[in-house]
C-alpha cells in the first residue's frame, strides 16, 4: 500500500482517538457498550458476579446494561481496565477504524482509494452505529478476515487461533469453525475449536460459578434484549415479530435456518472450489447473521467487505444497491418499540425485516445460479 494511503489511514485513526480524548476531558457519555466491556473485566478482578439480576457495580452511573458476553470475554477485555473509563470509547473506536481499514485492504482496496473507502464505509448504518455504541464488531470482523483470508491461506501454524479468540468474545464466530472444515482447512478448524474450548475451560478455573451460570442461561436469547425489536435483524427476530413472540418462534427460526443451510453450504463449497475464498467467507458471515438468535443491526458490518468485493470485481450496480440498503437506515424509519412491530402490515413488515429478507433472498438466488452454471458446464469427453 502506498505510503500516502497509510498516512491518511493513520490520520483517520488518530482523529478518532482525538475525538475520544476530547470527549473524555469534556465528560461526554460515549460508547455504552465499550463501558460494559471494561466493567466486565473489572468485575472479574474484584471477584464480583458477572451474571446476576443486578447491574455491575463497576459500570459508570449513566450505563444500565448487563454483561452478556461469554466468561472468556471478561478475561480478554482485561487490558481495558488500565484505560480511564471515559477514554474507553476513544480507544475502542480508534481500533475499530483501523480494523475497518484492514478489512477493506484485505478485500482488494490497496491504493490511495483506501482512505476514501474507509470514510465512505462510515455512512453505512451498521458501521456508524458500531462506532456510536463503542461496539467491537469491526474489530472481530477484522480478526476473522485476517485469520481466514491471510493467516490460514499462508499455511501458518497459527491459523484458526484468532477465530477461536473471536468466538470466545462472542459466540456467533463459532460458525467459522465449520467454515474452515468445509473449505478443507481441518487443522485450522481444530486449532480454532481448541482455542475456544481452552479459553472457556480456563474460566471454569478462574470464575467457576460465573462460568457455570453463563452456560446455563445462554440459550435464552431474551437475556440480551427484546428479540422482537426491529433492530434484531435475524430470522428469530423476524419470526418473533410475525408471531407476536410466540414460544415456538425460535424453533421455527432455527428450522428456516436449517433449510437455508443447504444453499449456504452449497455456495461456500462451490466458491471455494473455484478459488473464491473471499466470496465463500462472506456467505458464511451473512448466513451466521441470519441464523444467530439475535443479530442487532450493528452486527451487519459484513456489508462493508461485500460492497468492496462487488465494486472491485466490476459489479458496481450491485455494490451500490447493497450500500444504498445499509446507508438508507430503513430499519430506523419504520415504527418500532413497544408493540409497534406486532401491528405492521405487509409493507412495513418487508421494510422492517429488510436486512433479513435481502440476505435470505440473495443467498437462495446465488445458490440457484450456481446450480444453473453447473448444469451448463460442458461434460468431459470420455
Amino acid at each position: 500500500m502506498p505510503k500516502p494511503a497509510k498516512g491518511l489511514v493513520a490520520a483517520l485513526v488518530a482523529a478518532t482517538l482525538a475525538v475520544g480524548i476530547v470527549g473524555w476531558l469534556a465528560g461526554w457519555h460515549l460508547g455504552a457498550d465499550s463501558a460494559v466491556y471494561r466493567a466486565g473485566a473489572l468485575t472479574m478482578l474484584k471477584g464480583e458476579q458477572l451474571y446476576s439480576d443486578r447491574m455491575l457495580t463497576t459500570l459508570p452511573s449513566w450505563v444500565n446494561l448487563p454483561f452478556t458476553y461469554p466468561p472468556a470475554a471478561a478475561l480478554i477485555f482485561l487490558p481495558l481496565v488500565a484505560i480511564p473509563p471515559g477514554l474507553i470509547w476513544g480507544v475502542v473506536s480508534a481500533l475499530s477504524v483501523l480494523s475497518l481499514a484492514v478489512v477493506i485492504r484485505v478485500f482488494g482496496v490497496k491504493t490511495l482509494w483506501l482512505p476514501a473507502a474507509v470514510v465512505g464505509a462510515l455512512a453505512l448504518e451498521p458501521v456508524w452505529k458500531t462506532l456510536f455504541l463503542g461496539q467491537i464488531n469491526l474489530i472481530l470482523m477484522a480478526v476473522i478476515v485476517v485469520d481466514v483470508l491471510v493467516v490460514c491461506r499462508r499455511g501458518s501454524r497459527w491459523g484458526g487461533v484468532l477465530v477461536g479468540v473471536a468466538a470466545a468474545v462472542k459466540l456467533t464466530p463459532l460458525i467459522f469453525i465449520p467454515h474452515l472444515f468445509l473449505t478443507g482447512r481441518r487443522a485450522d478448524a481444530f486449532r480454532a475449536l481448541g482455542t475456544f474450548v481452552a479459553l472457556q475451560g480456563l474460566m471454569f478455573v478462574v470464575i467457576p460459578s460465573d462460568a457455570a451460570k453463563y452456560w446455563s442461561v445462554m440459550g435464552d436469547p431474551g437475556r440480551v434484549g427484546a428479540v422482537h425489536w426491529i433492530f434484531d435483524q435475524s430470522l428469530n427476530g423476524m419470526v418473533s415479530r410475525a408471531s407476536h413472540l410466540a414460544p415456538w418462534s425460535l424453533t421455527v427460526a432455527l428450522a428456516i435456518g436449517a433449510v437455508l443451510a443447504v444453499p449456504a453450504v452449497w455456495l461456500v463449497w462451490r466458491l471455494h472450489a473455484r478459488g473464491d475464498d473471499y466470496g465463500a467467507l462472506l456467505v458464511t458471515a451473512f448466513y451466521a447473521l441470519l441464523l444467530s438468535p439475535v443479530s442487532w443491526t450493528h452486527h451487519w458490518v459484513w456489508s462493508v467487505p461485500l460492497v468492496v468485493l462487488l465494486v472491485t470485481r466490476g459489479h458496481r450496480l450491485a455494490g451500490c444497491a447493497v450500500a444504498a440498503l445499509f446507508v438508507s437506515c430503513v430499519v430506523m424509519l419504520v415504527p418500532n418499540g413497544g408493540d409497534h412491530e406486532f401491528r405492521w402490515g405487509i409493507g412495513l413488515s418487508v421494510l422492517g425485516n429488510a436486512y433479513v429478507l435481502a440476505a435470505a433472498v440473495v443467498l437462495v438466488v446465488l445458490a440457484a445460479r450456481e446450480v444453473r452454471l453447473l448444469r451448463r458446464a460442458p461434460v468431459p469427453a470420455q
